[in-house]
């Protein structure tokens, strides 16, 4: 997904110069990276950024982010959100260059049941949910989708074999690490092992309850002698 973002140069900083722009209906940014010696302060729109967040691509979407009339192309590089609310705060944007490849992060997603579930029972072990890949700037996939219809119980898929001759990425996460594979359920535990297990153990030290204040003063308290009639 491609996306456009307009942003504007700021000058102040600090948490004064924040609450004025918040008050504007805008947000705190920087952007850096390819054809920039310093980082640029900016102010955005945090509700169209938020919208991109929110979309199929997320932070691997290529923004054009425009500035006093030039188009940049950027990736969100870091953003921060209140803790309450979950209102966006900052962002720090990565400007990036269209023939370099760079280095993103990826989820996976999973196509089709597995026949070792419907014929043997099996489950489903969804082991690396994402993956390090990488490639040029404009070709970052939304997503990699693995297909497991075939998957028989013991048999998975590495990183190793999600690459194909129509990729335009290269991996960068380990070719042998796991991403999903069919595995047989657990056996239950044996009854006697787990009454076992819940039985007391011999020698183990009691628990200590503490008393409260009124049953403290109450042991205290000297006991009062019988009247005599």
């Amino acid at each position: 997904m491609d996306a456009t973002l307009q942003a504007e140069k700021r000058e102040g900083r600090g948490k004064n110069e924040a609450r004025r722009l918040r008050a504007r209906g805008r947000i705190p940014a920087v952007v850096y990276g390819a054809g920039r010696d310093k980082a640029v302060e900016i102010a955005v729109d945090p509700k169209s950024l938020l919208r991109i967040l929110h979309s199929e691509s997320g932070v691997n979407t290529l923004i054009g982010l425009t500035l006093d009339g030039i188009d940049t192309r950027v990736l969100v590089k870091e953003y921060q959100l209140e803790p309450i609310g979950h209102k966006l705060l900052h962002a720090d944007f990565y400007a990036v260059a269209m023939d370099q490849a760079i280095t993103v992060t990826v989820p996976i997603v999973l196509k089709g049941e597995a026949r070792g579930v419907k014929q043997q029972g099996g489950i489903v072990d969804f082991v690396h949910r994402d993956i390090e890949i990488e490639c040029l700037p404009g070709d970052i996939p939304e997503s990699v989708t693995v297909d497991i219809s075939e998957l028989m119980l013991n048999q998975g898929v590495r990183m190793r074999d999600l690459q194909t001759a129509d990729t335009k990425w290269k991996p960068v996460s380990d070719a042998d690490m796991m991403i999903v594979h069919v595995v047989a359920l657990k056996a239950e535990e044996e009854p006697a092992a787990a009454e076992a297990v819940a039985a007391p153990v011999a020698g183990a030290e009691p628990e200590v309850i503490k008393k409260g204040k009124a049953e403290k003063e109450e042991e205290a308290a000297p006991e009062k002698p019988e009247k005599k009639k």
